[in-house]
C-alpha cells in the first residue's frame, strides 16, 4: 500500500521501497531528479530530443538496479550523472559531427519582454562555447558550475582525480571567457 511522500526521504530510502514495489517512490525520484538530467543531457549534446531520449533511457536503468542498490556507496545524483554522462557520449560517438554554421539555430517560442530574449542570446551563446569546448572540459565545467556540483561529485562521475576536474574546469573557464569576450557588448555583459 502506498505511503504519503514527503521531502524528507532521502533517495536511498525512495530506492529501496520502489525496489519493494512502492511505485509512488518511483515517482517521487522521477519528479525530483528527471529535469535535472534532462537538462544535464542538453548540455552536453545540445539537442533537446537526445537529451530528453538519454534522460528517460537513464531513469529506466535506475529503476532497473533498484533491485540491488547498495546505500551508501554512491549518490543517486552520482549515479545518475554518470550514467547520463556515459549514454550522452555513446550518443555523440554515433553522431558525425557537423560544421557548427550547419546547425540550426532553436527556434525561440517568441519572449516578447527584452529581458527573455537578451537570457536567450546568453544561453544560446553559452551552448554555443561550451559545444566548442573539448568533451572532457566541457562536462567539468557544467557539472561544476552549471550543476553546481562538487569537485569530488565530479571526480566521481568522470572517473577522473580531483586535480584533473579542477585543471579541467580552470581550462575551460578560460577558453569559454576568451569565446564570449568579443560578444559581451552584444549579450549586455558590460
Amino acid at each position: 500500500m502506498p505511503f504519503d511522500l514527503d521531502d524528507t526521504l532521502s533517495d536511498d530510502a525512495l530506492m529501496v521501497l520502489y525496489a519493494n514495489g512502492d511505485a509512488e517512490a518511483a515517482r517521487e525520484l522521477t519528479h525530483r531528479h528527471l529535469g535535472t538530467v534532462v537538462a544535464f543531457a542538453r548540455r552536453l549534446i545540445s539537442n533537446v530530443a537526445d537529451a530528453e531520449d538519454i534522460a528517460q533511457e537513464a531513469m529506466v536503468r535506475l529503476w532497473k538496479i533498484a533491485p540491488h542498490w547498495r546505500q551508501g556507496e554512491a549518490k543517486v545524483t552520482t549515479w545518475l550523472y554518470r550514467v547520463t554522462r556515459n549514454l550522452c557520449i555513446d550518443k555523440l560517438r554515433q553522431k558525425s559531427f557537423a560544421d557548427i554554421d550547419e546547425i540550426a539555430e532553436p527556434a525561440d517560442e517568441a519572449p516578447s519582454v527584452q529581458a527573455k530574449l537578451e537570457h536567450s542570446q546568453r544561453v544560446s551563446a553559452l551552448d554555443t562555447a561550451l559545444a566548442e569546448l573539448p568533451e572532457r572540459q566541457r562536462m567539468a565545467v557544467v557539472l561544476r558550475h552549471i550543476e553546481g556540483l562538487s569537485n569530488p561529485e565530479i571526480s566521481e562521475i568522470m572517473e577522473i582525480s580531483v586535480e584533473a576536474v579542477e585543471s579541467l574546469t580552470a581550462r575551460g573557464k578560460r577558453m569559454l571567457k576568451t569565446a564570449l569576450e568579443s560578444r559581451k557588448k552584444e549579450l549586455g555583459w558590460t
